[in-house]
């Protein structure tokens, strides 16, 4: 799919891009920049940074370390609190750079859609992190954090080859995903309540 993206593609792309930079920001980096490079898509000027060597090395190496640090839970615990900082406004800068500056009003929909898909995508990986914090049984968490690995190439992969159904998927994983966080934030809340003696 090496043709330039229409409408559609990029406004798929930019949800994608917000949304899964709340999951996993350096592998999105990568993988984006990384199909761009090796001409399997037409990125937008925008967003032809990320093709760069400079750009690929790095979020390589990164991607790699959070890939690892993903499957320890204490180690996962610190990595998404620190990233909090950086996943959000990292998904609001990729989307908007998929309308680059030309385009202002869908520049500044697509930087406000793409934060706000981050933070959503950010809140249910940090909520489920901590909830998993409760059983020390590692393969749950092994195979949580996997799922999170596979979940960013398909859905960039949707946006580029199916936008159409990339909407439908998203709407159902946002729906998921702000459910699971508020059933899991009731958890974390009664957990905490009863470790510290005070009634649910």
């Amino acid at each position: 799919m090496a043709n330039d993206l229409d409408t559609a593609h990029l406004v798929a792309l930019a949800a994608a891009l917000g949304w899964a930079s709340g999951v996993r920001l350096y592998l999105v980096v990568f993988l984006t920049g990384l199909a761009g490079a090796l001409g399997w898509v037409t990125l937008p000027p925008g967003l032809h940074v990320l093709e760069s060597p400079l750009v690929l090395g790095a979020s390589a190496v990164l991607a790699t370390i959070e890939f690892v640090a993903d499957k320890v839970p204490a180690v996962n615990a610190f990595w998404d609190g620190l990233h909090t900082l950086l996943r959000v406004p990292g998904g609001a800068i990729l989307a908007a750079g998929v309308f680059g500056g030309d385009q202002a009003q869908w520049t500044l929909l697509a930087a406000l859609a793409g934060g706000a898909l981050a933070a959503t995508s950010h809140a249910a990986k940090t909520t489920t992190t901590a909830s998993l914090a409760a059983f020390p049984e590692p393969v749950t968490h092994t195979g949580v954090s996997l799922v999170s690995d596979l979940s960013v190439p398909a859905m960039l992969w949707l946006a580029f080859a199916h936008p159409a159904l990339f909407a439908v998927a998203l709407v159902v994983v946002v729906a998921c995903m702000v459910g699971v966080t508020v059933v899991l934030f009731r958890f974390l809340r009664a957990l905490t309540r009863r470790l510290l003696g005070r009634p649910a």
